[in-house]
């Protein structure tokens, strides 16, 4: 992905909102949203500020034209697989368009009629923004593999033989999958308490988050055709906050021999917000594999991927307990860390899954794994966090009012940020993903 006009940082948007934000000129993502309350339909829309352009409306106007107005005829509907199909070209067309729009130095003309199509972000709500036909959750932090290795296996090595060699994953469940902001049941289940040697069945006592980013797929592939490593990214059109809730108890009981099932399939939340890799190509790094560590095999090896593979993403975890909802409280910070620690990169991930032949389609979403770092407080999961519930984390609140977590409890709330920065670059967000356990039914 190389640098151009729309990665300026001294290009401004003429909306005075866009600037110190997660989403400056230089964002520009994508969601379906409706007015709040309404029973209108669902349709594309790209944040610019504290707005939304609602592109349905935009391509109502003479403002697009070319492949960008195809671009945003797609987006006009409940949901964007249709302009993910189009592909690079297109979404490339429809961001460069936008940008025009909205910087600082477009005709007032055309500013007069964006500005009509625009929408108070806190007048609006979401929705899941594409069908999603397929997701798979891959397993690529090796700080985390090690970590919860040890807690799951303590008298065996904590990571599994094939992990260096490639990008693990199994496939979820497409249908729990819900956007930022909804609340779900704590899951019912069968466990192994500690110290037992019969299973019960009850409500998750050990429910845990996930910090992970979603890859929503662009153009898919056909049945039988592997798609090689330096192409890989042009099928990826962007990523997303993604929180894989865990039933933890339930997930270490059920997983051998087959893996994760009921304990990760009661719910998965995205942010709304679709961050495209254009945006994210001031943020690359190098992928270095150490040398006395086992280098990928020649099908995940390409010049591109070493030169630029990683991504710079920062990411951070809040905890809100339903105690400090109720004073108007924020949620305490419990861990932060970076993409870039992961130790297998997109592109790794999308040819791992098709090189047996698997054809991804527009709108599937993989999920990253959880994305921990080398430090304590970089982990990404509480069962990390907490040593496996041995060391409960303290949340102090803004009152001075303490409590302690060994897993999540009815009411609390978790809520996911991400963004991106670098010296000489203008800050990109993701907004946040949410969501607030509410006790088990049939408890």
């Amino acid at each position: 992905m190389q640098l151009n006009h729309t990665h300026d940082p001294a290009t401004r948007s003429w909306l005075p909102s866009a600037t110190d934000t997660d989403f400056p000129i230089q964002n520009l993502p994508l969601a379906v949203f409706r007015r709040s309350g309404s029973d209108e339909s669902f349709r594309g829309g790209v944040a610019i500020g504290d707005q939304v352009l609602d592109l349905a409306a935009l391509s109502g106007t003479a403002c697009l034209q070319g492949l960008a107005a195809q671009a945003a005829g797609a987006c006009a509907q409940a949901v964007l697989n249709g302009f993910l199909a189009l592909g690079p070209a297109a979404w490339q067309a429809l961001r460069h368009a936008l940008f025009g729009l909205l910087q600082s130095s477009a005709p007032g003309t055309s500013v007069a009629a964006v500005r009509a199509c625009l929408l108070p972000q806190d007048a609006v709500e979401y929705a899941v923004p594409m069908a999603i036909g397929d997701y798979t959750d891959f397993y690529t932090s090796i700080h985390h593999a090690r970590n919860v290795g040890r807690i799951a296996r303590p008298d065996a090595p904590p990571l599994t033989p094939n992990f260096q060699w490639l990008p693990i994953a199994y496939h979820g469940r497409a249908s729990s999958i819900v956007v930022s902001g909804q609340r779900f049941r704590r899951p019912m289940g069968q466990f192994m308490p500690a110290g037992a040697s019969t299973p019960v069945y009850g409500p998750c006592a050990r429910l845990d988050y996930e910090l992970e980013l979603g890859i929503c797929i662009g153009q898919g592939n056909a049945l039988g055709e592997p798609i090689a490593l330096a192409q890989a990214e042009s099928h990826i059109f962007g990523l997303c906050l993604l929180n894989d809730w865990s039933a933890r108890d339930i997930q270490f009981w059920e997983m051998a021999p087959l893996g994760p099932f009921l304990g990760k399939n009661f719910a998965t939340s995205v942010s709304p917000w679709l961050v495209s890799l254009e945006a994210l190509a001031p943020f690359r790094l190098p992928f270095e594999r150490p040398a006395d560590e086992p280098q990928p095999l020649a099908y995940l090896e390409s010049a591109g991927n070493r030169a630029q593979g990683v991504l710079d993403v920062r990411l951070e975890v809040l905890l809100q307990t339903a105690r400090q909802r109720s004073k108007g409280q924020p949620g305490t910070r419990v861990s932060h860390t970076s993409f870039r620690h992961q130790y297998w990169t997109l592109a790794q991930m999308v040819t791992q899954h098709t090189v047996g032949g698997c054809n991804l389609q527009p709108g599937d979403l993989l999920g990253t794994g959880t994305i921990s770092g080398p430090q304590p407080q970089e982990a990404g999961a509480m069962v990390e966090l907490t040593k496996g519930g041995r060391e409960p984390l303290t949340l102090t609140h803004a009152d001075g009012v303490t409590e302690q977590r060994a897993f999540l409890q009815d009411g609390d709330a978790v809520i996911l940020r991400g963004w991106c920065e670098a010296p000489g670059r203008v800050r990109i967000g993701f907004g946040e993903c949410r969501g607030e356990v509410l006790p088990a039914l049939g408890a």
